[in-house]
């Protein structure tokens, strides 16, 4: 039961390190070693006390939340509204605000800025 717990966090762990591209990967990552520590901890004490079973249902169930969790902070997946932060220029007296997706900045009314 140890030897798989220790496996399953060590296997988490590293893919979670290995993940740099965005949030839907990190949270997939991390939703999955999470699910799978529970699933196994779960599965050895109920029913047929299978850790294996339980800790792959899990990292499954926990890979899919993390990905959608990770989907939404990036603005997609149904998300209402996308998470912006706008900034005043002085100068003109307007306000723009920043795209992470295209690298570029916007006016608020979503015509490209200088």
């Amino acid at each position: 039961m140890k030897t798989t717990l220790i496996a399953l966090m060590g296997v988490g762990v590293l893919a979670a390190a290995c993940t740099s591209t965005g949030n839907v990967e990190r949270n997939a990552a991390g939703g999955a070693a999470i699910g799978a520590i529970a699933g196994a901890v779960i599965g050895n004490n109920v029913g047929s006390g299978s850790a294996g079973k339980g800790a792959a249902i899990g990292a499954a169930v926990g890979g899919a939340a993390g990905a959608v969790k990770g989907c939404r902070e990036d603005g997609g997946c149904g998300a209402g509204n996308v998470n912006r932060r706008q900034y005043y220029d002085e100068r003109t007296g307007r306000y723009y605000y920043y795209d992470a997706r295209s690298g570029r900045y916007y006016w608020e009314d979503g015509a490209p800025r200088p």
